[in-house]
């Protein structure tokens, strides 16, 4: 149960030191290649991979990936990639995709993952933005047809030849080969099919790859990912080989996986959270990802089933969809052992499990999760709480206008650092996003208590200033979920004259229930300090409310909603 918060911790003040990174368990390898040469070695003949098709299901085992990453290596090789390229992958989850990823860190080179979701102009930022010398695309996804948006974006590649792209709007972009079961759509311009990609392994021994490997440290840059980008354009975020492989050695010890994982996912791995969980805690214990190209419920259930899946990761968005799927009632989930009490699936006739997903805290900065405790943890030592910082990391809680450590118990801004937070942000210096003792500050508001476990509570801009006091919509949100009525709560704050902000709570009622906002009120008073309690209440349904990737209502696009709503209306007087 322990996941590594040393004694170095003040009781007084709000910092933890957790123990050293060489003491965590389980570690292999700290490079990319390496520990896809670790999990080889130790899972060579087990299946690694399992994806559905119109023509059947295609299966690799490990020795397969591995030959699959050095086949890409090698090409990569000899189209003249060299230490710290970067190479684009752009395609949804299917085996090839992480064949390339593994196959670019196998050359020398740098993962870039990019948003499968991207439009025209987002897509032409990003390839500015990434630098990137080779972009491996899917053709088509969705209703989009990524090889006529780069014919779009940069015309010159209508009349480049492959590999000699010359592009003042993408200076370092030369090559680019796309994935498609139509091979001779790639046509007579810069795009080269994949077959013909592939093609240049031949002039290129696996023996070179390897060599280039072994070369790569632990500190060298591995991947780059981008954020969401919901309120800005997305930042360019620099992981090192260590941190990647660091989260994928330790997701299986948090989440207490066996060596019977098969996971089920349509989650995107340009997202480092699905990148990071569900890669490392399948193949860090021999295990099957069985993957899902495009999300289609009924589909997804079927495939639990055919494929025996003992572990789904799914965003509440999709197991709702899961669960009002034709197929959900007569679904056989027998199989499912990882289930997580917040799904709907634990309620499932067919599931009979109990297993613990344990609460944590991370950030795309620190490759998701730096704070946690593990599945088996009991109850009463974990309690609600998002765990201790992990092997390597010190965590502190800072006042967020000065930055100065706050007493315990104290609410204030999460500050990290440790192994696995990020080399740096694109184009923005470590001295503008770095405070002078090398914390990354989240913007994510919390407190440590006095065991030192963390518990956070949301985005600091989220926070509520009211009349003085700091008000944590997750806890308002928390309990107007109890009230029987309720299917969804999301409180924001809205300006007001004399209270800086007053709280206005928003509900999405579930379908057979009638309630008042004076009810919601009356509910929330009986439970909250006076001044936590919403001073107004609004009901929405399901499609007024904006969703973001992560399955959370947008603050800022709910705030001008209920600004809007509210314009005109008194928004109730300035006493308490």
């Amino acid at each position: 149960m322990d996941t590594g918060a040393s004694s170095q911790t003040s009781d007084s003040a709000s910092i933890v030191v957790a123990m050293p990174l060489s003491e965590e368990p389980g570690l292999g390898t700290l490079t990319i290649a390496g520990y896809l040469r670790d999990v080889t070695e130790r899972f060579g003949e087990r299946e690694a991979l399992a994806m559905h098709t119109d023509s059947g299901v295609e299966r690799w085992t490990y020795a397969t990936l591995w030959e699959r990453s050095i086949e890409v290596a090698r090409a990569l090789t000899t189209c003249g990639i060299g230490k710290d390229d970067r190479v684009g992958i752009l395609m949804r989850n299917r085996p090839e995709q992480l064949a390339a990823a593994f196959g670019t860190a196998l050359a020398g080179g740098v993962v870039v993952m990019l948003s499968t979701f991207s439009t025209r102009p987002e897509l032409a930022y990003l390839l500015e933005a990434s630098s990137i010398s080779t972009l491996l695309f899917e053709r088509h996804i969705a209703k989009r047809d990524f090889a006529a948006l780069l014919r779009e974006i940069e015309p010159a590649i209508e009349t480049a030849e492959p590999g000699r792209l010359v592009s003042t709007r993408f200076p370092f972009l030369r090559r680019i080969a796309m994935l498609d079961s139509a091979e001779a759509s790639a046509g007579k311009d810069a795009i080269e099919t994949w077959s013909d990609f592939l093609g240049h392994a031949r002039t290129t021994p696996a023996s070179l790859v390897e060599a280039r490997a072994e070369t790569v440290k632990p500190a060298d840059i591995g991947a780059l990912f981008f954020s969401s980008g919901t309120t800005s354009l997305p930042k360019g975020i620099l992981h090192s080989q260590r941190a990647i492989a660091i989260q994928w050695w330790r997701w299986s010890r948090l989440l207490s996986f066996e060596d019977d994982v098969r996971s089920w996912t349509a989650n995107a791995f340009f997202w480092s959270g699905n990148f990071s969980m569900v890669v490392g805690s399948t193949f860090s214990t021999g295990g099957t990802l069985v993957l899902q190209p495009t999300f289609q419920p009924e589909e997804a259930l079927e495939l639990i089933r055919t494929e025996r899946v003992t572990f789904a990761h799914a965003w509440p968005h999709q197991w709702a969809k899961l669960e009002a799927a034709s197929n959900w009632d007569t679904a056989d989930l027998s199989s499912l052992r990882y289930v997580g009490e917040a799904t709907p699936a634990v309620h499932h006739p067919t599931v009979k499990t109990i297993w613990h997903e344990p609460l944590a805290f991370g950030t795309t900065e620190t490759l998701t999760v730096n704070s946690s405790f593990t599945s088996i943890t009991p109850p009463e030592v974990a309690g609600e709480s998002h765990g201790e910082p992990l092997p390597g990391n010190t965590l502190k809680i800072v006042d967020p206008l000065t930055g100065a450590i706050v007493p315990r118990g104290v609410r204030g801004e999460i500050a990290i650092k440790g192994p696995t937070l990020m080399l740096g942000y694109v184009g923005i210096p470590n001295d503008q996003t770095l405070d002078t003792e090398g914390f990354f500050h989240t913007g994510d508001g919390g407190y440590l208590d006095e065991l030192g476990r963390l518990f956070w509570e949301g985005r600091l801009s989220d926070i509520i200033k009211t009349g003085g006091a700091n008000v944590s919509p997750r806890e308002i949100d928390a309990v107007l979920a109890t009230h029987p009525g309720v299917k969804l709560a999301q409180t924001v704050g809205v300006p007001h004259d004399t209270l800086g902000e007053i709280v206005v709570s928003c509900i999405i009622a579930h379908d057979a229930a009638v309630i008042e906002e004076a009810t919601i009120r009356n509910f929330a008073g009986e439970q909250l300090a006076s001044y936590k309690v919403p001073r107004r209440v609004l009901f929405f349904r399901d499609e007024e409310l904006a969703m973001t990737g992560s399955d959370k209502v947008t603050v800022g696009a709910l705030r001008e909603l209920v600004t809007a709503r509210l314009a005109g209306s008194e928004t109730g007087s300035a006493d308490r």
